[in-house]
């Protein structure tokens, strides 16, 4: 025996390496990355490495707050000027201005500031060779315009002379400040967790995720899931067969079609309100016409997907149970409600602990089910934490995509997934679950 340990203990390892690298790829490094990325500023603007600085209108909106900042310096910051210079007349000839009207600028104009484009196009107007459409002379004071909103500069030197072009004149610390929150490249922050916990939306989004999982893994993912598992163990097998495999129907229909088979039946042109017009009722969305409608759809479209699931285990774990415990029972004289309770139930503790755990982790990080019926509607009402992360790092309507506050989102869920999962295995005593039996020792 001592000699064939080791080659089994070998065996063994060679077998599991596999698993341990898809453990390391697709879970531990995700999970280390989303890490990293919850502490950095990381965004659309920012890219994975370097950066430039950049002033945006957000900037000077968040400037506002400091009290170095006040509204005139604002203003001049978010001016845009117009001067014409060379600089102006070089980008008017790659512009394809007409030589004509670019001799005439020169000669009229040449040197002279502008403080708005109002004026700048009034002074236009009185020249002879200018454009006749109002677009057309638009266009033309553009090369001549001078901004620092939405312009990229390499180094800090770049953008302090682009802001000196301007007339502003910026002391020491505001000029610190400024260039801290222009910097568009990577930097290290806890501002995405603090923006987390001050953020007005998270408490109703914290709010909708448990009520989300909760109702939902009660209801159906566990609760019906083990009634559908339990009724169809005592009917007969042809039957229990067929019944499971309709149960299976939503779990293996792709979204997509699930989800608009739910919208067949529930929106304002669907099967129910189709039914309810014959009775002289106006057509109404059953899925986003109201909150109570929303999330009676966003749990019944979720709920008939986890239970397949659940039926599925807890129907092998009832069937591995030994048939004579049950013969035995009856010949006690045991009733149908006393044999789950007394004998089927406390045989599905492992099962049920499986898939509470399994099922909470997945309503935690789901959300394609959401996405595809209510959108998060209406309103944010159905928007769960899962979802709003997404909304964050991979959908912004704002345009700018916040992977670094996406990521300290996501690292939430993995904290909460972890806790949670330790909280089952002590709820469900999982240490007398693994113990060997006392007849063995």
């Amino acid at each position: 025996m001592s000699i064939m340990r080791p080659k089994t203990s070998l065996l063994g390892l060679a077998f599991l390496t596999p698993a341990l690298l898809m453990v390391i790829l697709f879970f531990l490094i995700p999970v280390v990355l989303t890490g990293v990325f919850s502490f950095t500023n990381m965004s659309t603007a920012t890219g994975i490495s370097g950066g430039d600085y950049m002033v945006s209108p957000v900037i000077i909106k968040r400037l506002a707050d400091d009290p170095d900042f006040d509204q005139k310096l604002l203003e001049q910051l978010n001016a845009t000027t117009y001067k014409v210079d060379d600089n102006g007349f070089a980008r008017a000839v790659e512009a394809n201005l007409k030589p004509a009207f670019i001799k005439e600028i020169k000669g009229n104009l040449d040197g002279k500031s502008f403080k708005s484009r109002r004026d700048f196009e009034r002074a236009l107007k009185k020249l002879k060779s200018r454009p006749r459409s109002m677009r057309e002379l638009k266009l033309a004071a553009e090369p001549f315009s001078s901004t620092i909103l939405n312009q990229r500069y390499a180094t800090i030197d770049d953008l302090q002379t682009a802001i000196e072009a301007l007339g502003v004149s910026l002391t020491d610390a505001q000029r610190e400040t400024l260039f801290q929150k222009a910097y568009t490249g990577w930097s290290w922050t806890t501002e995405n967790f603090e923006k987390l916990i001050s953020k007005p939306g998270t408490q109703q989004i914290l709010f909708n995720t448990l009520f989300y999982v909760v109702v939902t893994l009660i209801l159906f993912n566990v609760g019906y899931a083990l009634i559908l598992a339990v009724t169809t163990f005592y009917l007969p097998a042809g039957q229990a067969a067929i019944f499971r495999a309709l149960w299976l129907l939503p779990r293996i229909t792709p979204a997509v079609i699930y989800v608009l088979l739910w919208k067949w039946t529930m929106w304002d042109n669907g099967f129910i309100s189709t039914i309810t017009t014959w009775f002289g009722m106006e057509p109404f969305n059953y899925m986003k016409g109201s909150v109570t409608g929303a999330w009676t759809s966003v749990i019944l479209i979720n709920g008939f997907v986890g239970a397949s699931m659940g039926m599925l285990i807890f129907s092998s774990a009832i069937n591995s149970i030994p048939s004579s415990m049950l013969h035995a029972s009856e010949v006690d004289g045991a009733s149908r409600w006393q044999q789950v309770r007394h004998i089927i139930l406390p045989q599905l503790k492992w099962p049920i602990l499986f898939v509470t755990s399994y099922q909470t982790l997945s309503l935690l990080t789901s959300f394609e089910q959401i996405l595809l019926s209510t959108n998060g509607g209406p309103g944010s009402s159905t928007t769960v934490w899962s979802l709003e992360a997404y909304f964050t790092a991979l959908n912004n309507y704002a345009g700018n995509l916040e992977y670094g506050f996406g990521a300290s989102m996501a690292l939430v869920l993995v904290t909460v997934g972890i806790i949670l999962s330790l909280l089952y295995l002590r709820l469900f005593k999982f240490d007398e679950l693994v113990t060997k039996p006392r007849i063995e020792n």
